[in-house]
């Protein structure tokens, strides 16, 4: 990814948290030499090992899954929030660009299977269920039956993470008043992603 100096995020717990709060990512990977993806929610840890890994699943139809095997190199995009940014809230004249987070995840990949499926899904399951449901479902609430037939229909994998790319372009080389502009019409914007990055820039704000 190209990341000009001063937008390369390296403060690792910004990373951990732009990656679980937006979790629903582009996996890419090589199939016969042409480049495939598939959009996924990947859930982030840490192995016993200590190594950060990815862990995700999906239907067993799927043609860029089929292909994984152990050890096969993989590209997480995670996309977090952006906004248009116009000239006209500059103190001087400029064109329009536009503020955004993402992170690059490289890794390889391991198959999962029998308990490590299991767990890897009842892990997702809930993290998902408890941010989402007013009475969570556990994972040992489904019925053994539809769990294996689920099961059977799915590819789960971890990813163990090699290097993070991680870009937060948010108006860092603009004035103070230029960038405190931006911050301000941002606010305004009933968009939830302009205000998520106003929020951004406020919190670094120097």
């Amino acid at each position: 990814m190209y990341i000009p100096k001063y937008y390369e995020e390296k403060d690792w717990a910004e990373i951990q948290n732009l990656i679980r709060e937006f979790g629903f990512a582009t996996l890419v990977s090589a199939k016969d030499g042409i480049p495939v993806a598939t959009h996924i929610p990947l859930e982030l840890n840490q192995n016993a090992s200590g190594d950060w890994i990815l862990m995700g699943h999906g239907s067993r139809a799927n043609q860029q899954l089929k292909s994984f095997e152990d050890g096969k190199d993989v590209l997480a995009i995670f996309m977090g929030p952006h906004a248009y940014v116009s000239p006209s809230w500059y103190n001087h004249k400029n064109v329009p660009t536009w503020n955004y987070m993402a992170i690059h995840a490289y890794g390889k990949v391991r198959i999962l299977e029998g308990a490590e499926l299991r767990a890897s899904l009842g892990k997702m399951m809930a993290r998902y269920e408890n941010l989402h449901a007013e009475h969570p479902t556990k994972i040992e609430d489904v019925p053994e039956q539809l769990l294996q037939t689920d099961f059977r229909g799915l590819i789960a994998f971890e990813i163990k993470i090699e290097r993070f790319e991680a870009n937060s372009k948010l108006s860092q080389n603009r004035d103070a008043e230029s960038y405190q502009g931006v911050i301000d019409h941002l606010k305004k914007s009933d968009d939830y992603d302009s205000k998520r990055i106003a929020e951004e820039m406020e919190k670094r704000k120097k």
